[in-house]
């Protein structure tokens, strides 16, 4: 099961049905019916389940196999965090705290107990008055946590009252997981759990030896509601996604406990983990918890093991490690091909308790806000990136290498069908970019269906983002966009291949800033070769992208060396060496290296984090940058009217021919008048416009006012059949001159800002 599960079919033509071919080798055989389980283990989000199980479940409905799915880790919160789950913990605690805060909190735990029903419900939405008891701070127990409200406090006067309240109860809810940390369970994590044992675990030792160790408190609160699950859904088939290294050790517990209480259940794991960390996987030990983990898009080899279950024969397999003879062996001897994505079915999302997630807001970033609050349907526009070059990222894998798009048409319907199935209209497509033009034409479809979605997903920040086109994105629902800026420096944006310059990033997210869509970009620092000077320089071009106001969301990461990106596979190209060529037996991706600068990227991360942070809220854009800094840093080299004088280059009047010209407004009221001036009069038409916003009214004479209105409902967004600026530039020159004297004047630029868009 794939992190952003998709495939590639074969050709109709070239499919036979499976149980036609059994019938041909089998003449007596009755295949056993597959009944097949998937779930995600705990931890992955709290407002809104993965989509791993819901697109796998989505593709086995297309092939008639019977599927039930469960997200444990949602359910393993609900059930630790109730007023019976509270009260069972602090009865269950393995010592007495010996932190001040963990005193108080066990101190306070009848208060924990009374509250906690309530807040969970508020924040499932089911509560929502519960705000304003939470928001007068003498309602909800308070340990360290609430601490940082006192540096906070101004910034909740942007945040409204559910916004505060719920922001209130996230600290609470940590409260209480710092005292699970203490008390319980050392590895316990909202989000992840027993990350550690997963990232970059060369070696299955350290994780093996955890799995053999007496389960933990939360281990059998896993352990009693997967057993329920499993007797009352009698699988043959266990299916387990694995998108982080937080859900790794909670995933071989959980097949651990099958294997030995259900050994005739075939388990099979897969997801974003074993995708780019179990490429090169050699220790046997592995496969004493499950039997099969499959690579990359999950369609094609969770099909196959079904179909291998059903005539009890191993035949053939996609991308599969397996045991056989006591080694571990990885299988690809299928002739077939990936399904193609138009094939792989809706996502499914039945049987998850879709109305029991909870929106949390841990910290005041507009983007994490949106990711942790309100529950999101997950889609993709197109598999794989359509760009593939960036020399950090895994492009040597087909999950992203292989780029395939889905026509709009069918992502409108899938759009449509999770709305009718689930009740919700937030879809975040969870795309490596979305590609601008398949962007374009899932706007114009959602548009043209008049239904009302809210939507965002992850770009690529490239002049195909004109003004027009984030207008029209707005209009079909559009709130936001994350983009990788990475390292504000041009010198590093050519050696990252990000196909991008600072120049062109300030404009792109100034015509979203401008539509309306808020924009988050993705920062990185200490990528290879980089020195303290751009550093410094790319935090200056944040500052003021921040100061100008097109930024209005970002998140530092530090630059890491992955093993199936072009700076992990050729070091040398990149002036970093690897301080290791050994292969681990278990988990290989993340690569420890030198880089030949020897500068300590480390120390610039609290100071670059809290500047952001600053700059978030609109304050300190007048801070000298050393001032973020306890060492000695170097001037920025960067004009102080950078960005600014980016963003006021002259504008570009040229249109391509073969640009479409698309309406978004209605029909205008017309009214024709005559006007004078020294002896002469003409005929003159006013055309009065009602935007949802306001009523505006542009005039112009009446040949061409009546050829406008022609114009506008040929462009009209209900047609189907599209118009190129060249087709309306030649319709207007069979009647009049000068078509670019009129398209540039006046009246026509004050309708372009109202909605007849170039795209």
């Amino acid at each position: 099961m794939p992190p952003h599960p998709s495939g590639t079919p074969p050709e109709e033509g070239n499919r036979q049905p499976t149980s036609v071919n059994r019938q041909q080798i089998f003449p007596t055989f009755t295949p056993m019916k597959t009944k097949v389980f998937l779930i995600t283990p705990p931890f992955t989000q709290l407002n809104t389940p993965y989509p791993a199980t819901a697109y796998i479940k989505g593709f086995l409905n297309t092939i008639n196999v019977e599927a039930f799915q469960a997200d444990l880790g949602i359910e393993v919160i609900l059930k630790l965090f109730s007023k019976d789950g509270l009260t069972n913990l602090f009865q269950s605690i393995n010592h007495q705290p010996t932190t001040d805060n963990g005193q108080r909190i066990y101190a306070l735990h009848d208060e924990y107990i009374k509250t906690i029903d309530a807040v969970i419900a508020f924040l499932q939405g089911k509560n929502p008055t519960l705000a304003l008891q939470i928001c007068q701070e003498d309602f909800l127990p308070e340990a360290s946590r609430f601490a940082q409200l006192d540096e906070m406090d101004w910034a909740f006067g942007t945040m409204g009252t559910q916004d505060k309240a719920k922001h209130l109860a996230t600290l609470y809810l940590e409260d209480l997981s710092d005292f699970i940390v203490e008390c319980i369970d050392e590895n316990f994590g909202f989000s992840r759990y027993a990350e550690r044992l997963g990232r970059s675990a060369n070696s299955f030792d350290e994780l093996y030896e955890a799995l053999n160790a007496k389960p933990t408190y939360i281990d059998n609160i896993l352990i009693s509601l997967l057993q329920e699950k499993i007797e009352s859904i009698k699988p043959t088939l266990l299916l387990i996604s694995i998108p982080f290294p937080g859900n790794l050790y909670a995933a071989f517990r959980s097949a651990q406990w099958v294997k030995k209480h259900f050994p005739k259940i075939k388990i099979a794991m897969g997801g974003g983990f074993p995708n780019t960390e179990l490429r090169s996987l050699s220790d046997a030990r592995v496969f004493e918890f499950l039997d099969y983990i499959t690579l990359d898009d999950g369609e094609l080899p969770v099909e196959l093991l079904i179909n291998n279950e059903q005539i009890n024969i191993n035949s053939e397999y996609k991308r599969t490690f397996l045991l056989e003879n006591e080694q571990v062996v990885y299988k690809n001897n299928s002739a077939r091909s990936d399904y193609k994505q138009s094939e792989v079915g809706t996502p499914d999302y039945s049987d998850l308790l879709l109305d029991k997630y909870i929106s949390v807001i841990e910290i005041v970033n507009p983007m994490h806000k949106m990711w942790s609050d309100g529950r999101w349907n997950k889609l993709t526009m197109a598999h794989g990136c359509y760009w593939g070059k960036c020399t950090f990222c895994d492009i040597s894998l087909d999950y992203i290498k292989i780029y395939e798009p889905i026509a709009a048409r069918l992502i409108v319907d899938r759009i449509e069908e999770l709305v009718a199935q689930t009740g919700e209209t937030g879809f975040h497509f969870v795309d490596e970019a979305a590609p601008p033009a398949l962007m374009r034409e899932v706007a114009l479809e959602i548009i043209r269906r008049k239904i009302v979605v809210t939507w965002w997903t992850n770009i690529r920040f490239e002049k195909s983002f004109s003004k027009d086109l984030c207008l029209l994105l707005k209009a079909s629902g559009c709130i936001a966009v994350s983009g990788g800026l990475e390292v504000a420096s041009d010198r590093l944006l050519a050696l990252i291949d990000k196909g991008v310059t600072v120049e062109q990033v300030a404009a792109v997210t100034r015509n979203f800033t401008e539509a309306g869509i808020m924009v988050h970009a993705y920062l990185m620092y200490g990528y290879p070769t980089q020195t303290i000077q751009e550093t410094i320089d790319s935090l200056e071009m944040v500052r003021q992208l921040f100061e100008v106001g097109v930024l209005q969301s970002g998140f530092w990461h530090q630059f890491a060396m992955t093993a199936h990106s072009p700076v992990g596979m050729y070091p040398e190209n990149f002036g970093v060496v690897k301080e290791s060529d050994v292969i681990g037996t278990f988990a290989n991706n993340d690569i420890n290296y030198t880089d030949a600068t020897g500068i300590d990227h480390d120390q610039f991360s609290f100071g670059l984090k809290k500047s952001l942070y600053n700059f978030m809220h609109g304050i300190c854009f007048d801070y000298p940058l050393q001032d973020w800094f306890d060492f000695k840093i170097p001037k920025t080299k960067i004009q102080p009217d950078f960005i600014y004088n980016a963003l006021h280059q002259g504008e570009d009047f040229k249109v391509k021919p073969t640009a479409k010209i698309i309406w978004l407004g209605g029909k205008p009221t017309i009214e024709t008048f005559t006007k004078s001036k020294k002896g002469n009069s003409w005929e003159m038409m006013s055309l009065t416009f009602h935007d949802k916003k306001e009523t505006f009214a542009i005039q112009t004479n009446r040949g061409e006012g009546e050829w406008l209105v022609g114009a506008l409902e040929k462009t009209s967004i209900a047609n189907t059949k599209i118009v190129t600026f060249q087709e309306l530039k030649s319709d207007f020159e069979t009647h009049f001159q000068d078509f670019e004297l009129f398209w540039f004047s006046k009246p026509l630029t004050t309708l372009r800002e109202f909605g007849w868009l170039v795209l």
